[in-house]
């Protein structure tokens, strides 16, 4: 996918997560294990959500394999670290289609 693409992707997840109660805090947070897309919060719980994005849900969400869904959670556990966190968080995702935006909770369970 073209960085075009999974830039107009994110927007999409960003404006459906703010359309649903969700303050962004930060996009595009990286560390030497990896990227998250999107950091969020919403009832006092942090989000740390992935966004795919596919011509369907299957062909997106495959893509979320387990080697990618490791480098998630770790550097989500450097973000905690970096900024002194100690609260509760989840790790979700956001598939983004032609024609819907769905989230995904829980993604690690």
């Amino acid at each position: 996918m073209s960085r075009a693409k999974g830039n107009l992707a994110e927007d999409k997840a960003c404006k459906f997560l703010d359309e649903n109660g969700f303050m962004i805090i930060e996009r595009n947070f990286y560390s030497r294990f990896g990227e998250i897309d999107i950091i969020a919060i919403k009832d006092e719980v942090l989000h740390f959500v992935e966004v795919k994005s596919g011509l369907d849900f299957e062909s997106a969400i495959q893509n979320i394999t387990p080697k990618k869904l490791s480098r998630l959670v770790r550097t989500g556990d450097v973000y905690m670290k970096k900024n002194r966190l100690d609260v509760a968080f989840v790790y979700d995702a956001i598939v983004v289609t032609p024609k819907t935006t769905e989230f995904v909770e829980n993604i690690t369970v």
